[in-house]
């Protein structure tokens, strides 16, 4: 355990500055305005999909490459992308839950994955940078954008960001493993930090986290719940993926030494015992890559959804022909006192089971002010829309 704490001491070291390079764009442009094939079905198998009775699933909008969502105060649905180098922007103008202009907020960037909204500005995560495009929903047609940070790692393997803002205002930016499994010499990798808006006082808030691609608060408990990819090449059926739970800064959860609690990495398993590290909440299927996550709290759907974690499943690609995928679904995770109870399938049918092959991938969860929930799949460059009508 030294070696650990002073692994936690050197982020502390590494987060003590995180003053951007001179970098900054302060230029203004326009927004690009796309009407045409929002509403395309083309290509999209819904019929395929199973949902528990009285579930309803539609197309909301077609977005290339759809990745991370956040919604703004307003109803301006704002997308991610991770295949390519745009940032989009979805408006519903009519109120049928249908988006009907699309927009592109810009474009050349290094992989935008994540998007988060706060006080009026979208914040944009590359793979080492971080924008602001302040007062974004003043007027599309004059943006501009602030460099907060630009010296995060550069590594493509697992360097793609989720990003959102906690309860208690700061800024969570993950920095994945930069390799299937490794000790890393920098502290900021397999961590999750934080930092202010600004991007000052940033400090790695967990570790032992090879690569998270979703984290949500509990409505109740304002503690932080992460999804976590499991390392590839242990077998089709270990190590499980997880659900996390991060009740403090200073926390780790094992990698790369220990995975799903309790199973010792076969190449640093023997430096530190499982029992040093936090165990997950909830262990998820094998290779499922679970991404994004949310907590229901609407009133839309039957009570017994009522504040289940619900996480998108992106699917495995480290499985055997012979063993067949795992995950491309939405699953469910009921927690009580921290731990979960129950974990299930809410969405089913991305994955054709006897071809072997996928139609769709799921990547990020949001719900809506009327209850109903947001799905993006990045492989059909598509957002669908579930609802509960009984």
């Amino acid at each position: 355990m030294k070696n650990i704490l002073l692994f936690l001491s050197l982020a502390a070291l590494y987060a003590s500055c995180s003053t951007p390079s001179g970098e900054e764009t302060m230029q203004t442009w326009a927004a690009t305005e796309e009407t045409q094939d929002l509403q395309d079905m083309t290509d999209l198998e819904l019929d395929r999909l199973v949902l528990p009775e009285g579930f309803n699933i539609e197309l909301y909008a077609r977005v290339n490459n759809a990745r991370s969502m956040t919604m703004s105060p307003s109803g301006v649905l704002y997308v991610g992308n991770r295949g390519g180098d745009k940032v989009f922007a979805l408006k519903d103008t009519d109120g049928d839950y249908k988006a009907d202009v699309r927009y592109v907020l810009d474009s050349g960037l290094r992989t935008p994955n994540g998007v988060a909204f706060k006080d009026g500005d979208l914040y944009v995560a590359e793979i080492s940078k971080l924008w602001k495009y302040s007062s974004i929903e003043d007027d599309f047609t004059s943006i501009s954008k602030e460099l907060i940070y630009d010296d995060y790692p550069s590594d493509g393997h697992h360097g793609w960001k989720f990003i959102d803002f906690g309860p208690d205002g700061k800024l969570y930016v993950p920095v994945g493993a930069p390799c299937n499994i490794c000790e890393s010499k920098d502290s900021v990798y397999a961590s999750i930090t934080r930092m202010n808006p600004d991007g000052s006082d940033r400090e790695v808030f967990a570790s032992g986290v090879r690569n998270t691609v979703g984290f949500t608060w509990h409505p109740e408990t304002d503690v932080m719940y992460f999804t976590d990819n499991g390392r590839d090449m242990m077998g089709d059926d270990i190590p499980p993926c997880e659900l996390n739970r991060a009740t403090e800064a200073g926390l780790h959860f094992g990698y790369p030494y220990c995975h799903g609690g309790d199973i010792a990495d076969p190449e640093f398993g023997d430096k530190y015992p499982c029992e040093d590290f936090v165990k997950p909440v909830q262990k998820l299927g094998p290779h499922v890559a679970p991404l994004g996550i949310k907590f229901n709290t609407g009133n839309m759907f039957p009570a017994e959804y009522n504040q289940l974690a619900f996480i998108a499943e992106h699917g495995s690609w480290n499985r055997s022909q012979e063993a067949g995928h795992t995950g491309h679904k939405i699953t469910t995770v009921k927690i009580e006192n921290g731990e979960g109870v129950a974990y299930e399938d809410f969405i089913t049918g991305f994955l054709n089971e006897e071809t072997n092959k996928a139609w769709g991938r799921p990547v990020a969860v949001l719900f809506l002010e009327d209850g109903s929930m947001l799905i993006s799949d990045d492989l059909r460059g598509a957002i669908y829309r579930v609802s509960y009508s009984g």
